[in-house]
């Protein structure tokens, strides 16, 4: 019998700026302040810790066709030891803002930054509002 898949990432009522106090690099922190402020006002929503070190904002489940489900944030970001990683999801895909943003590396949904001033901050604030309105392929209503 298959064992239920259980996402690793969940909510948790972790304090997400307990956890950015703890951030090394005094940079990091910062920046991670100005991102949750940007998140906070599209998403109107509240930071909240996602497993151990993604601070996401929102929810939403998903359904792939195998049957496997869950929830996870919206947007979120994670400050690592190597970059800050911005979880864009479908903004990624957006050549044009992306072609604009400035100093980056981005892999399959997710933005690497190694600091906010490497980028144009309207851009970024863009490609998130758009991630946000473009829905995802496995987004279960």
């Amino acid at each position: 019998e298959m064992a239920k898949y259980e996402p690793k990432t969940k909510a948790n009522d972790a304090d997400p700026l307990k956890f950015i106090g703890k951030v090394k690099s005094a940079t990091q922190r910062q920046d991670s302040l100005e991102l949750v402020e940007m998140m906070r006002d599209i998403t109107g929503e509240p930071p909240k810790m996602w497993g151990p070190s993604i601070i996401g904002f929102g929810s939403y489940r998903y359904r792939y066709a195998s049957g496997r489900s869950g929830e996870i944030c919206v947007t979120g970001f994670s400050p690592r030891s190597n970059a800050l990683v911005v979880y864009l999801g479908t903004g990624i895909d957006n050549d044009e803002l992306m072609g604009k943003l400035g100093k980056h590396k981005h892999g399959k949904g997710c933005l690497y930054i190694n600091k906010l001033d490497d980028v144009d901050r309207k851009v970024l604030r863009m490609l998130i509002e758009y991630s946000i309105k473009t829905p995802r392929k496995h987004r279960a209503e």
